[in-house]
């Protein structure tokens, strides 16, 4: 049984990490009404694992991209790079010296959960709004570290840090398309460096019990991570975003309503 809820996890984590839905929010809910055993005993190692299988699959579909700025010119090349660091320092803050405030969210709070997911609906609305027409700015340090401080600001569960980072970089005329592939790649050095910070924290575990649905988790993250990502691109081009803001809407009353009663 555990095995499966695993599987259902993974598939979650791969679809709301690039969706516009809320990874965190939906593994919230997710543990909250299947009670997870799992998270208890390997709860750390578990959510390394798929966040380690949906950063390779960010890799993976990004592949030729990455090859492009890896050979172009040592001076694009190097700028391109300062803004995806300049975009991690605001994560890195809040990881450094609010990490143990914000972990306390992280306790199947359906409510809050419930709540961002509304503001989160609104985001996307008015994203889809925009017409990708008059995207023609383009990246610069300035418009990185804006992107970045949303993207901190989406570590709160039910905040979506895809459709946010996108939704901002839309908002300030930065294309569709340019828009999505920032945010897509701006999250995988994070990614490692969190999963380098968990490794150190696991090392040091009194005790650390490898399951093998580990695996399963892993490539059910992974698979639906590639399917996901490639998909979500095509919905920010093709401004089909509304679609997704009405179920974050749906699913915030409803959570919140639950709550309440």
């Amino acid at each position: 049984m555990e095995e499966l809820k695993v599987f259902i996890l993974g598939i979650i984590q791969g679809l709301s990490e690039f969706l516009p839905v809320s990874s965190s929010g939906h593994i919230e809910i997710f543990k909250f009404f299947l009670n997870v055993s799992f998270f208890k005993n390997n709860g750390l190692l578990l959510t390394l694992v798929l966040h380690f299988a949906t950063a390779l699959s960010t890799i993976w579909v990004f592949r030729n991209e990455i090859t492009k700025i890896i050979k172009t010119n040592f001076k694009e090349r190097n700028f391109f790079l300062l803004c995806i660091l300049v975009s991690m320092i605001p994560a890195i803050f809040i990881g450094l010296f609010f990490e143990k405030r914000i972990s306390v969210l992280f306790d199947s709070n359906i409510l809050l959960v419930g709540l961002m997911l509304i503001i989160t609906s609104i985001f996307l609305y008015k994203t889809d709004k925009i017409n990708s027409d008059k995207g023609k700015n383009t990246l610069n340090l300035k418009s990185a570290l804006l992107i970045g401080i949303v993207q901190a600001l989406a570590i709160l569960p039910g905040l979506s840090r895809s459709g946010l980072t996108i939704a901002v970089a839309v908002f300030i005329g930065i294309n569709k398309s340019e828009a999505a592939k920032f945010s897509f790649l701006m999250v995988v050095p994070l990614i490692f460096g969190s999963m380098a910070k968990s490794l150190i924290f696991i090392s040091k575990a009194e005790s650390l019990n490898f399951d093998p649905s580990l695996l399963i988790g892993f490539f059910s993250a992974f698979f639906t991570g590639v399917f996901a990502c490639r998909l979500m691109i095509k919905i920010v081009e093709n401004s089909k975003l509304k679609f997704f803001s009405i179920y974050c809407l749906i699913l915030g009353f409803g959570i919140i309503t639950y709550g309440i009663i």
